[in-house]
């Protein structure tokens, strides 16, 4: 969707740092609904790996999670669940929710639905998905986010949304030739300007991982680090990728992110490795590999200074479960 900061030359502008952290959006699976309702209706959605989404096209919803405001979703608003939290959106805000399973889906292919349900007024319609990344680093990147990334008036600021989102329902129930590999590239891009809204709204955080990828400087370099978790960076590397000093350099990222740039980078590759020990199975060995480490043993420390505990508890624990 976007090319790599490697094949740009470096005596032209570099893409700014959301584009180098989002260039590797590509989703290795999508499912993806469109949701005709009618009052009264509720959908809970159940706790799951992939990240979610929503778009509301017309009328409005309520969108329910468990520690956090009940929100009021108008039409145009789109909003991102990174981590796949257990939420239910209803036509009221105290609305009953049905579990998703118990609804008729009208399947339109493998991983495509259509669902009505409700008896009465005007339907609401929603656009509803699931997507799991090919690049390990992104989906550990958005377990960073908030648990509720939410664009409000997405649909009216983005002019593309609406034309983008009847592309997609044209796939669901076209049943062309080709239509899954469409529909994921068209969710590709469906995500990607999602999240981009969702950031340029935050425009109050100060500090922080967003503040420090909107930093010119401080931003190029974190994009860095997460599109290479496992170069023996070093300060001076990195802040040559700034164009700043060493000195002024770390200051500038300790302040923002609120930790130096060591364990910054340290605790970005913990945050890797648990996840691939936990969910993909791999070997500590393996883990070690792929983020530098000489050694398992040196691994294994790193690890334990982060989590407090040794990296083969992770697959210990995932064997037995």
């Amino acid at each position: 969707m976007l090319s790599r900061s490697s094949d740009i030359p470096t005596r032209g502008l570099l893409p700014d740092a959301l584009s180098e952290v989002l260039q590797d959006l590509r989703l290795a699976g999508v499912s993806y609904g469109r949701c005709e309702l009618r009052g009264p209706w509720g959908i809970r959605f159940p706790q799951q790996l992939p990240a979610r989404f929503h778009f509301v096209a017309t009328r409005a919803a309520w969108l329910r999670v468990r520690g956090q405001p009940r929100m009021r979703l108008e039409a145009g608003d789109a909003v991102v669940l990174p981590r796949g939290t257990t939420h239910a959106l209803t036509h009221r805000p105290r609305g009953t929710a049905k579990p998703l399973e118990s609804f008729p889906l009208e399947e339109m292919g493998e991983k495509t639905y259509h669902l009505r349900a409700g008896d009465f007024g005007k339907p609401t319609l929603l656009f509803c998905g699931s997507m799991q990344f090919e690049e390990p680093s992104l989906q550990a990147l958005l377990q960073l986010m908030p648990p509720v990334l939410l664009a409000r008036g997405l649909g009216t600021r983005d002019t593309l949304m609406p034309a983008l989102l009847e592309a997609m329902a044209e796939e669901v129930t076209g049943a062309r030739v080709g239509a899954a590999t469409v529909l994921t590239r068209l969710a590709d891009v469906l995500v990607a300007r999602i999240l981009r809204a969702w950031m340029e709204t935050q425009r109050d955080v100060s500090t922080g991982w967003l503040a420090a990828l909107r930093d010119p400087k401080i931003g190029r370099a974190i994009a860095a680090i997460h599109r290479n978790p496992g170069n023996g960076w070093s300060i001076e590397a990195l802040a040559g990728i700034a164009h700043t000093s060493r000195s002024r350099f770390a200051e500038r990222f300790t302040a923002l992110v609120g930790m130096p740039v060591a364990r910054y980078i340290a605790h970005w590759r913990m945050h890797l490795a648990s996840r691939w020990l936990r969910n993909d199975r791999i070997k500590v060995s393996a883990a070690a590999a792929r983020l530098g480490y000489e050694s398992d043993a040196s691994f294994s420390r790193a690890f334990k200074r982060v989590h407090g505990f040794a990296p083969s508890r992770l697959r210990r624990t995932r064997a037995h479960t």
